[in-house]
C-alpha cells in the first residue's frame, strides 16, 4: 500500500471519528492494521489509540440507557453485532501477527494476553502466545508468565493441566527440557490422574540432565541432602558460590564437583590453572565488569573455535551474548567454578594490558572478510591492496599471533600463479600444515607489511633478503622472527619467518637423551679443551643442543664466546656475536677474534668452509673447549667430511672429543595415543630395520604382552595425533682407537663399526628403542632416518 493512501485513509479513519462514527473508525484502523507491514511503526502506535478509543466509546454507547427514541432496538441490535465484529479474538490475533511481523513484540504480547483471557482452553492462542513471549523474554520467564495466565483462567484444572502440556512441549522444542519438566510435574499436581503427563514426565527425565548440578555428589554420598541445604544457605550469606562453600566448609574434594558439574551439563570442567596463557588479544568487545557480572571468559582461541568458560552453560541468556559478542561459528562450552572464572578475568585483564588499547585486536576482525572473485594483474596489486590496509595489517597480525600461540616454528607465505591464491602454511613440530589461503590480490600487500616490520627494502623484489621482526603485542609476550624473502617465479616473491626460541637454554636431561649418550655427553663437555661436533640437517635441533651443552657448562669461572647466525637462543653468561657476511663479518674472522679475547670455551654457530674448521681445530688445541654444527647425515659420516675438507688428520685426531648426529620426531600425543600389539610382520620389520644381530643384544622377544601406540588425534593436539618434538641421537665418542682409525683416514663404514662395537646406538636404533617405549612411531622413525 502506498504512503499516500496510508495517510489519507488515516485522515479518513480520524474524521469518521470526529463525526462520531466510531464503529467506521474502528473498521477502517483495523483494515489498515492488516497491512501493518508496510505501515510506520509509529503510525502503528497511533492507530493502535485510535482503534482503543474507538472501541472504548462504542462501550459507552452500549452501556447508555435506550431512551428519548434515541435509538430503536433494531439500531442497538446493528450496533452490538458490529462491536462484536471488531473485538473478536480472530481481529485480535490478526493484530498481534501483525505487531510481531514489525518486532513490536511486547505489544503484540499484550494483544495476545488479551485473546487468550477471551478463548483461554484454546492451546493455539497458547502456542502463538509462546512463540512471541520467547522473542524477548529468557524461557524460564516464558513459563512462569503463562503458567501464571493458565493457572488465573476460569477453566477447570485439567484443562489448565492439558495446557501446561502444551507449554512444556513447545519449551521441549526449544531445547529447554529441565523448565519443561518443571512444567509437566506442575501440570501432573494440578490433575495427578493424567497419564499422558505422567508418561511424558518419564520419557522427559530419561532424556535430561540430574535434577541438580549436586546430584552425583548426592549419589556417591559425598554429601548428605541436610549438608547440601546448609551450604546453600551458607553461600546466599556469604555471597560465596554452593560449590566453593563445599569446597571450603564440608571438605568435597574439587575434583569431585568438577565431574558432578561436568556430567549435569555434558560439557568439560575446567578448574583454575594460572599456568594457562589466555587469548587477551581478544578483548575489544569484552569489558571486565560485564565479565564478572555474567561469570564467563574466554580461554583459548584457534582459528574456528573458541572455549568459553561458564558457570552456568545451560543459562540461554549468557550463551545468547556469548554468541553475540564472540563472532566465530563454533563456541565450545566449558563449565567452571565462579570464584575460579572470576581469578581467570582478574588474569585476563592483569597489568592493564587490555582495556581500550589500540593494539588490542578484535576478533570478529580476526579472519578478514577474503573474497576469490577477483584476481588483478602484479602491476595493479600494490595499487588495489597496499601495505598499510588495515585488512592487510589485520591478516598480517592475525598470522603471527595465532603461530605463536600454537607453538609454530616457521611461518611460509607462498603465492602461486597456478591456484591464483597465497598460501600459508605452519610447521608444526617439523611437518608443514596449511592454515589459510587468500586471493593473490593480497600478496604485494603481506609480503610488503612483513618487509616494514623487518626493516627491509620494500622495492626490492628481484632480490633475496634477510632480516628480523620483534613482534610486541598487547596480552602477548614480546617474540623474535627471523626473516627470509626469496623471488618466485611470476613475479612473486615467498617469505619464511623463524620463531626465534625464547631466551634460556634447554636443560641437557630434557634433550631426550639415552643413559649412554648423556653420560657420555656430560663426559665430553667437562673436558677442558677439544672439539665437539653436533650434526644433522637444518631444522634438526643442533642449536638447541649445543645451547643445552653450554648451559651444562655455563659458569662464573668460564668465559665463552659464540659465533652464530643468527643469535636465536640467549643465556646469561655468554658472550654472543651475530655474523654479518654481507660487511665481511663471517665465522672465520670472528673466530680468530675470539683468539684474541681470552676464551675458555668457543662456540661456532656452523663449519661452513676449511678455514674455519682450520681455525676451531686450531683453537681446540690450544686449550680451548670448541662446540660447532655441521650439515652430515651421521656421525661417522662427520669424520670423512672434515677428512675430505682438507683437514690434518693427525691434528683432527688429536682435537676429536666426539660427535653428536640427531634428529628430531614427533612424540604421541599422551592424550590420545592408543595401544596395540603389533603383528609378527610389523615386529620382522622394525628387526630388520634395526639390525638383526644388534637387536638381539636388546634382549626384546616378541610376545603377546608387547605393546606399541599410534596417533589417533585429539583436540589437545588439533587431530594430528603428536604433540612435541624429541630428539633421537648417534654418539661417537673420540676413543683411541677411533682416533687411530682418523689418523689413518679409515672409511665410514669402518668407523661405523668400531663405533657400534663400543656401545654407539644409530639414529635409527635410538628411535626404535623410543618407539618400543611408546614415545614415538615407527612412521616417524622412518621419516626423519635414511632406510
Amino acid at each position: 500500500m502506498e504512503k499516500v493512501t496510508i495517510a489519507a485513509r488515516m485522515r479518513e479513519a480520524q474524521v469518521y471519528h470526529e463525526m462520531g462514527l466510531f464503529e467506521e473508525s474502528l473498521k477502517l484502523c483495523n483494515e489498515l492494521l492488516q497491512q501493518a507491514k508496510s505501515i510506520d511503526p509509529s503510525d502503528v502506535e497511533a492507530l493502535l489509540n485510535r482503534a482503543a478509543e474507538a472501541r472504548r466509546r462504542l462501550q459507552e454507547m452500549e452501556a447508555e440507557p435506550v431512551g428519548n427514541g434515541s435509538f430503536s432496538t433494531k439500531e442497538i441490535a446493528i450496533l452490538q453485532q458490529n462491536l462484536q465484529l471488531e473485538t473478536r479474538t480472530e481481529d485480535i490475533l490478526e493484530s498481534a501477527a501483525a505487531l510481531m511481523e514489525l518486532g513490536l513484540y511486547p505489544q503484540a504480547g499484550t494483544e495476545y494476553e488479551k485473546a487468550f483471557g477471551k478463548e483461554p482452553e484454546n492451546p493455539d492462542i497458547l502456542k502463538r502466545y509462546f512463540e512471541c513471549l520467547i522473542q524477548w523474554l529468557t524461557p524460564r520467564k516464558v513459563a512462569e508468565t503463562l503458567i501464571t495466565a493458565i493457572q488465573s483462567s476460569p477453566v477447570a484444572n485439567p484443562s489448565k493441566a492439558g495446557l501446561m502440556l502444551v507449554l512444556a512441549e513447545s519449551l521441549e522444542a526449544r531445547e529447554q527440557k529441565d523448565i519443561a519438566l518443571e512444567t509437566l510435574k506442575a501440570a501432573l499436581a494440578l490433575d495427578p490422574g493424567n497419564s499422558r503427563i505422567d508418561a511424558k514426565i518419564r520419557s522427559l527425565t530419561v532424556t535430561t540432565s540430574p535434577g541438580s548440578r549436586y546430584d552425583l555428589l548426592l549419589d556417591k554420598r559425598l554429601i548428605t541432602p541436610a549438608q547440601l541445604q546448609r551450604a546453600l544457605v551458607i553461600s546466599q550469606k556469604s555471597r560465596k558460590s554452593v560449590e566453593t562453600v563445599l569446597i571450603e566448609e564440608f571438605q568435597v574434594p574439587k575434583a569431585e564437583i568438577g565431574e558432578s558439574l561436568s556430567h549435569f551439563y555434558g560439557c568439560p570442567f575446567k578448574s583454575f590453572d594460572p599456568q594457562v596463557v589466555l587469548p587477551k588479544e581478544i578483548s575489544r568487545s569484552l569489558k571486565k565488569s560485564f565479565l564478572l557480572h555474567d561469570s564467563w571468559v574466554p580461554i583459548h582461541w584457534s582459528k574456528n573455535t573458541i572455549d568459553i568458560l561458564v558457570d552456568d552453560p545451560k543459562d540461554i541468556r549468557k550463551t545468547d551474548h556469548i554468541k553475540a559478542l564472540i563472532k566465530i561459528q563454533n563456541i565450545r562450552l566449558l563449565v567452571g567454578i565462579r570464584e575460579d572464572i572470576e581469578r581467570y578475568i582478574h588474569l585476563f585483564f592483569d597489568e592493564g594490558t587490555l582495556s581500550g588499547t589500540e593494539d588490542a585486536i578484535d576478533l570478529e576482525s580476526l579472519i578478514p572478510d577474503i573474497s576469490f572473485d577477483q584476481e588483478t594483474e602484479p602491476e595493479e596489486e600494490l595499487a588495489s591492496l597496499d601495505e598499510n590496509a588495515s585488512q592487510v595489517v589485520r591478516l598480517v597480525d592475525q598470522i603471527l599471533v595465532t603461530a605463536y600461540r600454537q607453538n609454530v616454528s616457521d611461518i611460509h607465505i607462498e603465492p602461486s600463479d597456478v591456484t591464483k591464491k597465497t598460501g600459508v602454511r605452519f610447521r608444526m613440530d617439523g611437518v608443514c600444515q596449511e592454515y589459510l589461503k587468500v586471493p593473490n590480490t593480497m600478496a604485494r600487500g603481506i609480503l610488503s607489511r612483513i618487509k616494514i616490520l623487518a626493516n627491509l627494502d620494500i622495492s626490492e623484489r628481484r632480490l633475496p633478503q634477510d632480516g628480523k621482526i620483534v613482534f610486541k603485542r598487547k596480552g602477548i609476550p614480546p617474540f623474535e622472527l627471523r626473516v627470509a624473502t626469496i623471488p618466485t617465479a611470476g613475479g612473486w616473491e615467498d617469505a619464511v619467518l623463524r620463531i626465534l626460541a625464547k631466551a634460556g637454554a634447554m636443560p641437557l636431561d630434557k634433550m631426550g637423551l639415552n643413559e649412554r649418550n648423556f653420560r657420555l655427553l656430560q663426559k665430553i663437555v667437562s673436558q677442558p679443551y677439544g672439539l665437539i661436533l653436533v650434526v644433522g640437517p637444518t631444522g634438526s635441533g643442533k642449536t638447541t643442543t649445543l645451547h643445552a651443552a653450554l648451559g651444562h657448562i655455563n659458569k662464573p669461572g668460564i668465559k665463552i664466546w659464540t659465533a652464530e647466525d643468527p643469535v636465536e637462543i640467549t643465556q646469561a653468561g655468554l658472550r654472543q656475536v651475530e655474523v654479518k657476511p654481507r660487511i665481511g663479518l663471517d665465522f672465520a674472522r670472528v673466530m680468530r677474534s675470539f683468539l684474541r679475547a681470552d676464551p675458555d670455551v668457543i662456540m661456532i654457530g656452523e663449519m661452513r668452509d676449511e678455514e674455519t674448521a682450520s681455525i676451531g681445530i686450531e683453537a681446540s688445541l690450544t686449550g680451548h673447549l670448541v662446540f660447532s654444527t655441521l650439515h652430515t647425515n651421521s656421525a661417522p659420516e662427520t669424520v670423512t667430511r672434515l677428512l675430505d675438507m682438507g683437514m690434518n688428520p693427525l691434528n683432527f685426531s688429536d682435537a676429536f672429543l666426539g660427535v653428536l648426529a640427531q634428529r628430531l620426531v614427533r612424540t604421541l600425543c599422551r592424550q590420545c595415543k592408543q595401544p596395540y600389539h603389533p603383528g609378527p610382520e610389523e615386529f620382522e620389520d622394525i628387526v630388520t630395520s634395526y639390525g638383526s644381530e644388534d637387536f638381539a643384544k636388546t634382549g626384546i622377544v616378541y610376545s603377546k604382552d608387547l605393546v606399541f601406540y599410534k596417533p589417533k588425534g585429539c583436540e589437545a593436539c588439533s587431530g594430528s595425533g603428536y604433540k612435541g618434538r624429541m630428539g633421537i641421537h648417534e654418539l661417537m665418542e673420540g676413543t683411541p682407537e677411533i682416533k687411530r682409525l682418523i689418523k689413518r683416514k679409515a672409511p665410514t663404514e669402518e668407523l661405523l663399526e668400531r663405533a657400534k662395537a663400543e656401545g654407539m646406538t644409530t639414529l635409527k636404533q635410538d628411535g626404535i628403542n623410543k618407539v618400543f617405549q611408546g614415545l614415538t612411531d615407527i612412521r616417524e622413525v622412518h621419516r626423519v632416518c635414511i632406510a
